[in-house]
């Protein structure tokens, strides 16, 4: 069995580990650096050892994980470099670019070059995520597999030749949920407004957004046909959409993940500047 170390347990790496331990992948193959109590007291109810501090039972692995924010990875990341020689590294962290990865990993070594980098999304707390994956061009097929599998147990993965690509996959997916929860926000508002109780907005938004993914999963057609299927000529939902394009909702959405995009390259770039990157 294929053993896996995780540096940070916060939300998404317990969320993997979830998906693991229920596909059948056995708690003591796994292994967690969290300096928080709370998350790793959530661990050990699953079985899986953590430390809170530097353990060097993390090198002890097929695949380490990189579960922290993007602002402390170098620091993570410190007490593996020049210390790897097998492993592969998962990098789950918004704009850190592989090239610098790779550099913090080596130490004053040659850079370390099997390096997969992801881009999951919050639904894979309730694995029903989508992951964006490249790697790095020394990393083998099975390698890929392993890290594919690994983020297979918290939804569907895609994998991208160009790294670049992972910006916009942070832009759209991983981002992607909060422009949801923001419509479904604003549904919940408009139906309090119009007279709904608390508790029946949050109901019918719910639902309506539940229930227009899955009518999109099961038609063959576009959601801009299935849009129109229920815009009826001067009927209640045309003049809805006719007020959302007289305010260019379309296309100041669209801005945004633009935005968001723009945003992901950016941090890598400070991120890297940060650490000295030249």
């Amino acid at each position: 069995m294929m053993k896996i170390s995780f540096i940070g347990g916060g939300n998404m790496t317990q969320a993997i580990l979830g998906g693991l331990l229920a596909s059948g992948h056995a708690a003591r193959d796994c292994f967690v650096i969290e300096p928080m109590d709370s998350a790793r007291t959530k661990l050990s109810a699953h079985g899986v050892a953590s430390s809170a501090a530097w353990d060097a039972r993390t090198l002890d692995a097929d695949i380490i994980v990189l579960a922290v924010k993007p602002q402390v990875m170098r620091v993570a990341v410190a007490p593996l470099a020049a210390a790897l020689n097998k492993q592969v590294v998962i990098s789950i962290a918004a704009g850190i670019r592989t090239t610098d990865l790779s550099r913090w990993l080596g130490g004053q070594q040659s850079a370390y070059q099997r390096i997969v980098r992801a881009m999951p999304n919050t639904p894979a707390l309730v694995h029903a995520g989508i992951t964006g994956l490249y790697a790095m061009p020394s990393v083998t097929a099975d390698e890929k597999s392993a890290a594919e599998n690994l983020l297979a147990s918290v939804g569907k993965t895609v994998w991208f030749v160009d790294e670049a690509a992972l910006d916009a996959v942070t832009a759209v997916s991983g981002s992607g949920p909060a422009y949801v929860f923001y419509f479904m926000e604003a549904l919940e508002r408009a139906a309090t407004e119009l007279g709904f109780d608390a508790k029946a907005a949050r109901l019918f938004a719910l639902e309506t957004f539940a229930g227009s993914v899955k009518l999109a999963r099961e038609s063959a057609d576009s959601p801009a046909t299935l849009r129109a299927n229920v815009t009826s000529k001067r009927g209640t939902t045309e003049r809805a959409i006719e007020t959302f394009d007289r305010t260019g909702l379309k296309e100041k959405f669209i801005e945004g993940v633009k935005a968001a995009a723009a945003r992901s390259v950016e941090l890598g770039q400070e991120l890297a500047q940060e650490a000295g990157a030249p």
